[in-house]
């Protein structure tokens, strides 16, 4: 472990609907003092996020939703685009994405690969995400997707040409970090046509 970091304690402050803690530590500066330091940690469990393409139709599937937290800071109707993707709720992190692509995109795919895995706001969340791409065709799409509606999922898919995708990127109609970065690995490893 980290020798900088000592006296660690934990005061839970929320666990509504996943865990608020506040965490108080010591943390030893560069001047060699030790310094009490305090902080919110969120936990809410690590997931995993998919880029679905088509290099036959250089297409990709998205998906749009609703966001309240995005929506709170100022979104215009908190509507974000993003890749598919899901909490891994104790399932191993390929196994979580065949299930998530399936309940919100409609597309059963079986060869997922493993292209990263991030943490998407290191400061103050937990979550490590595991990203994946996987070729999709029609032939694999099993329903309309959409999500579960006991989970309250309200989820419109979107089939889009991937340079729609860039330029979505561009003029910052996709601002989720996951998609940016699923696009732009898809863009560097010349998975589609630009």
């Amino acid at each position: 472990m980290n020798s900088k970091v000592r006296n660690i304690r934990t005061e839970l402050l929320s666990d509504n609907w996943y865990t608020l803690n506040k965490i108080t530590f010591e943390y030893l500066g560069n001047n060699g003092k030790w310094q009490t330091q305090k902080r919110e940690s969120y936990d809410r469990g690590n997931g995993a996020a998919i880029l679905l393409y088509n290099q036959e139709k250089n297409t990709i599937i998205l998906t749009r939703q609703f966001r309240m937290p995005s929506y709170l800071n100022g979104h215009k109707d908190g509507m974000s685009i993003e890749v598919c993707a899901g909490l891994l709720d104790g399932d191993e992190p390929e196994v979580c994405i065949k299930k998530e692509a399936e309940e919100e995109v409609g597309y059963r795919v079986s060869n997922v690969h493993r292209v990263l895995q991030a943490y998407m706001s290191p400061g103050a969340v937990t979550e490590i995400v595991f990203m994946f791409i996987a070729e999709y065709s029609d032939q694999m799409k099993v329903s309309e997707g959409g999500g579960l509606a006991e989970e309250h999922e309200n989820i419109e898919v979107l089939e889009i040409s991937f340079q729609e995708a860039l330029t979505m990127v561009e003029t910052g109609e996709i601002l989720d970090a996951k998609t940016i970065l699923l696009v732009q690995y898809a863009q560097i490893q010349k998975l589609l046509k630009i």
